[in-house]
């Protein structure tokens, strides 16, 4: 008898278990296309820091960059530099083109493709 119930119970087991598949839900150690979707990183990254005035500094940073640039503060800038640095970040307008008219068409010239 006690051998029935062990032979049945790895039936059991045998058919309760689930087919092996891939895990579908993902954890931190997952492959990304773009880039890891994470708020925090476990280490630093080498990256370059690069200045103002065009000098680069190595170090370690949180996130996986390569390259940072430090802004440019516009206030030590000349005057001239400074507008022409506006103009090019901030491009005016397009100037609205004038619309055709048909006031100098000859519309005899085309007579021949309209439609009787």
């Amino acid at each position: 008898m006690a051998a029935s119930r062990a032979l049945s119970a790895l039936r059991l087991q045998a058919v309760s278990r689930p087919p092996l598949v891939a895990c579908v839900r993902g954890n931190s150690n997952r492959a990304a296309i773009s880039h890891l979707h994470r708020q925090l990183y476990g280490r630093l990254y080498p990256m370059l820091l690069v200045s103002t005035d065009g000098s680069t500094i190595r170090l370690r940073y949180s996130e996986p960059k390569r390259i940072l640039m430090m802004p440019l503060d516009s206030s030590t800038l000349p005057e001239a530099e400074r507008k022409a640095r506006l103009r090019r970040h901030f491009p005016s307008k397009p100037k609205a083109k004038a619309e055709e008219t048909f006031e100098g068409i000859d519309l005899d010239t085309y007579k021949k493709f309209w439609k009787k």
